[in-house]
């Protein structure tokens, strides 16, 4: 198998037990990125500051030097990107300042910053013997999915900025989007569905998320799904758990849920206080799960032993946004 999502800057990283810790490398991998990275244009007094950081990413930058930048769209990269600096810098571990971006006030790093870390944990989960099936299903963790049922009830799952680059360009890029707006018909694109018979493939294709996957109860796909969320919590939090799909809640002593995007949080709070869930918001979710601990102890003693359910589901415009950090904030964890 060869490295796979090379461009996350994870090899750049330092290794603390099973954690994963900042190194100046890694730093200097965001001062590359397209958002300050130096163009042309930049002013004397940008490229002073991105050769400054670049010698010494973890410097402190103070706000004159900001000021001082020519162009105010420059300006606001530099302080978003900090921002995010300060925060991994402040933390013991990448870990930490992962979780700790969803406490407090709320999230004050764009998404693609939580992306990017999200990615780079599961690249270090799934490790050098990874799956190919699980890897493309950690992609929904990171990536949005655009959800389609066919005709003959397959649920298939592709990813949501490939598609909409397909539906403008018809696979033929610049071009494709030029015939497009000429309303010159261009030929449809059909993804590869990646099963567990032409898995391999996935490695040839790992940053191109051109492969979709069905979500159908008993394919290979959601049992990769569960198996990533089992890795997720163990690395996070230190316990294990299994998780097992499931048709419906039928539980009269249903105690503890948690829903793995927004829509699944909501659809789940009314089911449990017993509201009135129209058939239409119903229809959204997609797939039920049993999360069990392998150790009751684990759990709040209250409800030792108890499952607790997880959802998830599709927005009103077929989206899947599933939010891995719910299950780090919102499990019964035995703090004690």
């Amino acid at each position: 198998m060869p490295d796979f999502w090379a461009s996350t800057g994870y090899k750049l990283l330092h290794k603390q037990g099973d954690a994963l810790t900042v190194s100046d490398d890694f730093l200097r991998s965001l001062f590359l990125r397209p958002e300050v990275a130096p163009v042309a244009e930049s002013c004397d007094a940008e490229l002073r500051l991105h050769d400054a950081l670049m010698a010494t990413p973890r410097r402190a930058v103070a706000g004159g030097e900001l000021l001082s930048i020519a162009d105010p769209d420059a300006q606001a990269n530099y302080r978003v990107l900090l921002r995010f600096r300060d925060r991994l810098l402040a933390a013991p571990t990448l870990e930490a300042a992962y979780v700790n971006l969803f406490r407090g006030d709320g999230v004050d790093v764009p998404p693609i910053f939580v992306f990017l870390l999200t990615q780079i944990f599961l690249q270090h989960i799934l490790g050098q013997d990874a799956d190919p099936l699980q890897a493309r299903m950690a992609e929904c963790l990171f990536r949005v999915q655009k959800i389609s049922v066919l005709d003959d009830g397959a649920v298939m799952a592709a990813d949501d900025e490939t598609v909409e680059r397909l539906a403008e360009t018809g696979g033929f890029g610049s071009l494709g989007e030029l015939l497009r707006k000429q309303n010159t018909p261009t030929r449809s694109i059909d993804l590869d569905v990646l099963s567990a018979d032409n898995a391999e493939i996935y490695w040839q294709r790992d940053e191109r998320f051109d492969l979709a996957v069905s979500l159908n109860r008993g394919q290979p796909a959601l049992d990769a799904l569960m198996r990533v969320l089992e890795r997720w919590v163990k690395h996070f939090l230190g316990v294990g758990v299994s998780i097992q799909h499931r048709r419906e809640i039928d539980d009269k002593q249903w105690v503890w849920h948690v829903g793995l995007d927004a829509v699944a949080s909501s659809v789940l709070n009314d089911l449990y206080n017993r509201e009135t869930v129209e058939d239409g918001r119903m229809e959204q979710l997609l797939c039920l799960f049993e999360l069990r601990f392998d150790d009751p102890a684990d759990m709040r003693p209250a409800i030792a032993g108890r499952p607790v359910y997880l959802a998830m589901a599709i927005d009103s415009e077929n989206h899947l946004k599933l939010k891995p950090q719910n299950l780090l904030l919102n499990l019964p964890l035995n703090r004690a």
